[in-house]
């Protein structure tokens, strides 16, 4: 970055506030006393983020007299649920391509359940009165250098050969008259399989409606361990014990209490900007009358989308893995990541020269080596898990979370016949290896960015075993 832009990108930085700013909200609920003593329930749900939420919710929508625990280590929302984009997409594969590449027998289903689902989830937001700001604008990813341009027009062939409808491809000058920067040389718009919402008012509209069809809910509840009880199972928090007939495990980058799953997914922290509001005169000079959301076609990619407020949320590009896969709070905070975003931002929307961002923050995302979420039970079925959403958690956990209630009820069902539920990603190695290997992949995928997207043979090798790294 020359010296000039990276004043402009510091200066943009000097009074953003080091939260997420879904979190900075008034709306934010005061937090629920944590459990002390014992209970005994039906089902025990472990994670208040929206894996959790939609498990608990849904149990008592298809069972209104089971009785439903919520345990969560913090507050409800606080983690993934509150801290991404707000991108709600109706794919359960992390995207149509790689869904095709891994299961090209059962893509046509998966597009079918995964539509499905995110209409529940708009069906859900109406019939609980949950203000979320949903809106069903649809998604553009969109190409900035040549070669991107063309495989996206390959791309879209293959997609009008699968029968897949309400995907267009729009030239340099069909995608500028929707969203207006001079990078932008064309793209596809996915016209209804991605809507826009507030991720934390989503989390704490399901907590409110979870509660009326009388969820209890502790926060401040930390699950420390599970073990069986007699014909279930019983989990240990900091001031009590719950005793369970099942359980349904939503806690997603946090060690699982099952602890063979921990393998299959590490920590992969992703930063955002957002910015002040945009001025009316601000918001004409990039149009974005549609308001979709967006993505570019880069390995190392950014997502932006306006918020109700007219406000951009910039995000992504680096992917950090820490060493050991390591949670802390210490790196929520990146400031060398956020001058690269802060740069990269006024590179695509040079118009904007002169706004200043709000907020910074960053979060932990659970990645598995497949990019979306796998499934499984332990202790003879008693227990249930949903993991690995890799970035797009937002629509699909509540796809996760008939599954897990699907699995406990020991029901063969058409989500529980897809191989993607019966299979596992490969897990990752322990250290140096994992580190090693992200770090590898890391440099790679950089270098394919720089390189006209030629990848290299490490990255061809892991296309290969289908294994990978993103966020």
């Amino acid at each position: 970055m020359a010296p000039a832009a990276m004043r402009i990108a510091a200066q943009s930085l000097s009074g953003a506030k080091p939260v997420s700013y879904w979190l900075d909200d008034p709306a934010r609920p005061d937090p629920l006393p944590a459990l002390t003593g014992d209970e005994h329930t039906d089902l025990l749900v472990v994670g208040g983020g929206y894996s959790g939420l939609w498990t608990a919710l849904i149990a008592k929508e298809r069972d209104p007299e089971r009785d439903v625990v919520l345990i969560e280590g913090h507050e409800v929302g606080w983690a993934a649920s509150g801290r991404n984009g707000g991108f709600c997409a109706a794919s359960l594969t992390h995207g149509l391509a790689n869904g095709v590449e891994r299961w090209p027998d059962e893509i046509a289903k998966l597009e079918e359940l995964g539509g499905r689902n995110l209409d529940a989830i708009e069906e859900a937001v109406a019939r609980y009165g949950i203000d979320c700001e949903f809106e069903r604008t649809g998604e553009i990813d969109v190409a900035t250098e040549p070669y991107q341009l063309e495989e996206l027009r390959e791309w879209h062939q293959e997609i009008v050969a699968l029968g897949i409808t309400g995907v267009d491809f729009l030239d340099r000058d069909a995608v500028r008259a929707e969203v207006d920067s001079p990078t932008f040389l064309g793209g596809l718009w996915d016209r209804r399989g991605v809507a826009m919402l507030h991720p934390a008012k989503l989390a704490w509209g399901l907590k409110r409606a979870c509660r009326e069809l009388g969820v209890r809910i502790y926060e401040g509840t930390r699950g420390l361990d599970l073990v069986r009880s007699g014909e279930g199972m019983a989990v240990r928090t900091p001031y009590g014990r719950i005793f369970a007939r099942r359980v349904a495990l939503g806690t997603n980058i946090f060690p699982s209490l099952v602890k063979r799953v921990r393998p299959y997914t590490v920590p992969v922290y992703d930063y955002a900007l957002m910015t002040e509001p945009l001025t009316p005169e601000q918001l004409e000079s990039i149009g974005w009358k549609g308001r979709q959301g967006l993505g570019d076609s880069a390995n190392q990619f950014h997502y932006f989308r306006l918020s109700a407020d007219n406000r951009i949320l910039w995000g992504g590009y680096d992917a950090i893995y820490p060493y050991g896969g390591k949670l802390s709070a210490d790196l929520d905070q990146r400031p060398e990541t956020f001058l690269k975003l802060a740069g990269q931002f006024f590179d695509c929307f040079p118009q904007l020269s002169g706004v200043n961002f709000s907020h910074a923050w960053g979060g932990a995302i659970d990645t598995c080596s497949r990019f979306t979420a796998f499934f499984g039970t332990a202790h003879q079925g008693r227990v249930a898990y949903a993991a690995g959403y890799t970035g797009l958690g937002v629509g699909s956990t509540r796809f996760g979370a008939d599954v897990m209630l699907d699995l406990l009820a020991g029901e063969e069902t058409e989500r529980t016949r897809l191989e993607m539920v019966r299979s596992k990603p490969m897990p990752f190695p322990p250290e140096p290896f994992a580190w090693a290997g992200i770090e590898i992949t890391r440099r790679s995928l950089a270098r394919a960015d720089d390189n006209g997207g030629r990848r290299n043979l490490w990255l061809k090798t892991m296309d290969k075993l289908g294994l990978g790294f993103d966020s």
